[in-house]
């Protein structure tokens, strides 16, 4: 038996606005997620580190860029006027301060060690360096 053909492939023209709107929707999405947005703060690759250590204290943070530049509250600072800043935050602090120093790679050790002085002589004890972790763990070697 032969059942009669009602049914006809659609023949006409396509829309082209939901295809525009699914485009438009797409360009937007990846607009997004690229690089091409601005992320805001100070550009320092901080160096791997396999152990990241902490501290219970309080603490106050410095960056160092590539430059040699402090950064003290997303500032830059100088360093007599960096003094002045810990100094204040010493003394504000019923606890005693670690510093928490985020340098970027290239940066020359004489910088860091520039920093720990006025450290030093504003009053804080305990320092660590930021660190990020690995991107790849390092396998625990077998001995066969």
């Amino acid at each position: 038996m032969r059942f009669p053909r009602t049914i006809k492939p659609f023949r006409g023209q396509l829309e082209i606005a939901p295809f525009l709107s699914v485009a438009f929707l797409l360009a937007i999405f990846l607009l997004f997620s690229s690089s091409l947005v601005f992320t805001p703060g100070i550009p320092i690759h901080l160096p791997e580190s396999a152990e990241l250590p902490g501290t219970s204290n309080p603490t106050v943070s410095v960056a160092v860029d590539a430059d040699g530049v402090f950064y003290f509250e997303n500032q830059i600072i100088d360093e007599p006027r960096l003094k002045e800043k810990l100094i204040a935050a010493v003394e504000e602090s019923p606890e005693p301060l670690t510093l928490v120093v985020q340098y970027d790679e290239r940066v020359a050790a004489g910088k860091i060690s520039r920093l720990g002085l006025v450290a030093r002589a504003a009053g804080i004890k305990d320092a660590l360096f930021g660190t990020r972790p690995q991107a790849i763990p390092v396998a625990a070697s077998r001995a066969p």
